[in-house]
């Protein structure tokens, strides 16, 4: 069975398209939850996975597009037989959730958090 650090791994493949930083290191994937599903063809185990997360700001044109990314690269994974992408607004993104790799990427100093306000709504 694929744990949690392997799924989120895989997530780091799926990036915002406007901040061009993978989701997983700009803090928006709040949960991933694996189990076993029984009912799954072929015959080895397999499981579902479901994710939850938030985006940077609901009015944005490409927050469909991440939600397929996050669908078809977990759906790509042959130990994987459901996913479920659940999009959530509470509580908000904020800057403070990027990890240090993402603040890297961004350019901005450790610690310091200075993106605009038009980004983290």
């Amino acid at each position: 069975m694929l744990n949690e650090s392997q799924i989120l791994a895989a997530l780091r493949d799926c990036f915002d398209p406007e901040m061009k930083v993978n989701l997983v290191d700009l803090g928006l994937i709040y949960a991933v939850e694996t189990g076993a599903d029984p009912d799954s063809a072929p015959a080895w185990p397999r499981q579902w996975v479901k994710v939850t997360l938030t985006l940077p700001k609901p009015e944005s044109h490409g927050n469909g597009l991440v939600l397929e990314q996050v669908s078809n690269r977990l759906a790509g994974i042959p130990e994987i037989s459901r996913v479920d992408v659940k999009l959530v607004w509470e509580p908000p993104w904020t800057p403070r959730l990027i990890t240090e790799e993402g603040r890297r990427q961004l350019g901005l100093q450790a610690g310091l958090v200075s993106i605009s306000s038009a980004k983290a709504t």
